[in-house]
């Protein structure tokens, strides 16, 4: 959330936090952003959140509110985009690490990897459906893109 505030100061964007601790408190959240008269919503990848994709991004859909994820099954699921962890990468990485373990080096002595690789889904359908259209430069440069 700092670096979301950091990064909007800099653009100049007034960023509005909305909280929601339950699935019943999704309508509520969308309704206060509605009032705030909010142009776009970002979705952290809270685990609430992705077992509740669905009724997200049906509301999303409903208020018209162009939504970027931050984990890729809303998106899958059309919602409009997601840039996040590349899972299937750090998956690779669990396994290599527990190759590793496996042929007898140390965990305490291996290095700790962050996760350094997005991936980013864009779903035109869903552009198309709220009247947006995405650079061509951004569409070439998107790990994913649903037709």
């Amino acid at each position: 959330m700092k670096e979301l505030h950091s990064a909007a100061r800099l653009l100049g964007v007034a960023l509005l936090t909305v909280d929601a601790r339950d699935p019943g408190e999704f309508e509520g959240a969308f309704a206060q952003l509605m009032r705030e008269r909010a142009r776009g919503l970002v979705v952290s990848g809270n685990q609430l959140f992705s077992d509740h994709t669905a009724q997200l991004v049906g509301l999303a859909a409903q208020h018209a509110l162009p939504t970027i994820y931050a984990r890729p099954e809303p998106t899958l699921a059309g919602g409009l985009m997601s840039l996040g962890t590349d899972f299937e990468d750090a998956f690779r990485q669990v396994g290599v690490y527990t190759g590793r373990i496996l042929r007898g080096e140390k965990p305490a002595d291996l290095p700790i990897q962050l996760v350094t690789k997005m991936k980013l889904i864009i779903n035109l359908n869903a552009a198309k459906a709220l009247g947006l259209s995405f650079p061509q430069t951004l569409l070439v440069r998107a790990d994913e893109v649903i037709e």
